[in-house]
């Protein structure tokens, strides 16, 4: 198959144009630049220049495939609701040229947006459609494209971690760095899940090959590591100390990032793993977190 990957520069996005291409299929990945594009094989890819604001290039990478899989977004949070309907935007442009196709389009949410309650793990065929979350509108579009005739699957992601990148948790361990502490609100015990990026790319492979339309799967190796455990493990990699903050504390602390730590994010990937045979086998996140270079 050939397939149109959106962000295969990016740290997912990397592993799965390597996935892919392993497994007999040809790439097409959309890049920045010349220089951007040197961290992908030199084998079974072709360079599609464009970005995801210019959308006639994503229509035009789109229309040279067999499917897409759409795993870029601009993960600067500090304009994290714009950036979000800047993912409803390409997605829909995709949908533009795939609308009746048959061919796959396979896009990239939260685990989050799976969320049945505080405690309770998010499932797969649930979503919440009032999630405050802005994220909501990757999902929103997927539901609109699909709606004209678009084979649309959906990836919620976790923490996707190795030893060099850990999703958000990444922000968290810069704060510790600069605030000189590791910190956690309250008793920190709401959970975050979390998958090794080798694992996630292989899900990705397996949703192009093998999803139902209209489907949805979460990239869930681990259910919920405890935010404590995390603040513990950061803490004891940068030798700063390890703290219990309050709520109302929590936003001088963390800034941008005091929306999401004191979340309860827990997820299941049951569904996932028996649809797809999908089976995780990458390192969990706290072996990555004690195994990180923190200097």
């Amino acid at each position: 198959m050939k397939v149109f990957v959106t962000g295969a520069t990016g740290f997912i996005g990397q592993r799965i144009v390597i996935e892919l291409t392993r497994n007999g299929h040809e790439v097409i990945a959309l890049a920045r630049s010349e220089e951007s594009a040197k961290v992908l094989p030199a084998t079974k890819v072709q360079i599609h220049h464009g970005n995801i604001e210019d959308l006639d290039s994503l229509r035009r990478g789109a229309a040279l495939a067999d499917g897409v899989i759409h795993c870029a977004f601009d993960h600067d949070f500090t304009n994290f609701v714009a950036n979000c309907e800047k993912d409803r935007l390409a997605i829909e442009a995709l949908g533009d040229v795939l609308s009746g196709s048959g061919r796959a389009l396979v896009i990239t949410s939260g685990t989050g947006m799976g969320f049945q309650g505080h405690g309770k793990l998010a499932l797969e065929n649930l979503f919440d459609e009032h999630h405050p979350n802005p994220r909501i509108a990757s999902e929103q579009a997927g539901i609109s494209v699909a709606q004209r005739g678009v084979n649309v699957s959906v990836v919620r992601l976790p923490q996707v971690h190795d030893t060099f990148k850990q999703g958000l948790i990444t922000s968290l361990i810069q704060i510790a760095r600069e605030k000189k502490l590791s910190a956690y609100i309250g008793d920190g015990s709401n959970r975050w899940p979390a998958a090794h990026v080798h694992d996630v790319a292989l899900l990705y492979r397996l949703v192009l090959e093998r999803a139902q339309p209209n489907s949805r799967y979460h990239a869930v190796a681990e259910e919920g590591i405890p935010m404590r455990e995390i603040a513990e493990v950061i803490g004891q990699g940068l030798h700063v100390p390890v703290v219990s903050l309050s709520p109302e504390e929590a936003s001088a602390h963390f800034g941008w990032l005091s929306t999401f730590v004191s979340l309860d994010m827990s997820a299941s990937s049951v569904q996932t793993r028996e649809q797809l045979g999908w089976s995780p086998r990458g390192p969990g996140l706290i072996t990555d977190l004690k195994q990180r270079h923190y200097e």
